[in-house]
């Protein structure tokens, strides 16, 4: 007999579920889901070490120029669309669970950063976005004088 950890938010995930499922039912809506009705946010991961921060940020099915990104003092917005790309034949779907639409991600940076040397690089659906940090809050070593 294996252990298996439990996961209270597992609970509270399903339950979630069951709530949103009820509702839908009791409001007479059918399992075929509108598109637009879709919250969509990408996940993201935030690195940083003493040189950069690296912003990585899944985009799956996105083109280039649907994606924008911006810097306004320390805070850096990545938004953009993921539109739905078979339109003519949406009523045929049985179900669409992959969300479309707008989202928009906002990170406080907290330090200075070089805003002229940011790069970003999208390939197989990553968006990785390379911010390097000002001289001033890299970690500079300090000597110790002897008398």
């Amino acid at each position: 007999m294996s252990m298996i950890r439990w996961d209270p938010f597992r609970d509270l995930e399903a339950l979630q579920e069951n709530v949103n499922r009820l509702f839908q039912e009791s409001m007479g809506r059918t399992r075929r889901e509108p598109v637009s009705e879709r919250a969509w946010v990408p996940v993201v991961d935030v690195l940083s070490d003493n040189d950069k921060i690296i912003v990585r940020a899944e985009l799956p099915g996105m083109k280039r120029e649907d994606i924008d990104i911006e810097l306004n003092g320390d805070m850096l917005t990545i938004k953009g669309e993921r539109k739905f790309s078979d339109e003519e034949h949406k009523e045929d779907y049985v179900r669409i669970e992959r969300a479309y639409g707008n989202f928009q991600r906002s990170f406080t940076l907290g330090v200075p950063v070089k805003a002229g040397e940011i790069k970003a690089a999208y390939k197989d659906g990553v968006l990785e976005i390379t911010i390097p940090k000002a001289e001033e809050v890299k970690p500079k070593k300090v000597e110790v004088a002897v008398e």
